[in-house]
């Protein structure tokens, strides 16, 4: 790879990762003292398979929800627009924590009876979700749990 790029995830070859996985993609220390720290959650092998949008949309509003059950810290849970995962911003959640509270989040979610706030008032496009397949998604995500912290092929990546 050429030249260093600005974009943290730009920098990661995405050939080497092996998904499904969780890691540290940044830290940032804010004036006040704070630490931000931004989680790669990712469900899919890059380049090889994907996320469908209506899965992706349901995870990212029920994560979004639950997980603000269980902490205060959670900045914002979002997409990739690749498709394979999503991007968890935490104030100063530490890996071991984050990787609980990721666990505990989706197990809320595998229980959800509907997605919240899934309709034109409250969500840019209503229709677009499926509990069903964030179900299935996150169940086979969960059933890789011991796997999560493995970011590379080759473990001493």
């Amino acid at each position: 790879m050429g030249m260093r790029m600005n974009v943290e995830s730009f920098n990661l070859d995405h050939r080497a990762v092996v998904a499904p996985y969780v890691r540290v993609a940044d830290r940032k220390q804010l004036p006040g003292g704070d630490t931000l720290i931004k989680y790669d959650v990712r469900f899919k092998q890059p380049n090889r398979e994907h996320l469908e949008m209506p899965a992706i949309h349901s995870i990212e509003h029920l994560t979004a929800e639950l997980m603000r059950n269980h902490t205060e810290l959670l900045v914002d849970f979002s997409p990739m627009g690749c498709q394979t995962g999503f991007y968890a911003i935490m104030l100063g959640v530490e890996l071991d924590e984050f990787l609980a509270l990721l666990e505990t989040s989706f197990r809320d979610l595998l229980a959800a009876e509907a997605v919240p706030a899934a309709n034109e008032e409250q969500c840019g496009w209503g229709e677009n979700h499926s509990l069903a397949a964030a179900k299935r998604e996150v169940q086979a995500f969960l059933d890789a749990r011991d796997a999560w912290q493995q970011v590379f092929a080759d473990a001493t990546a």
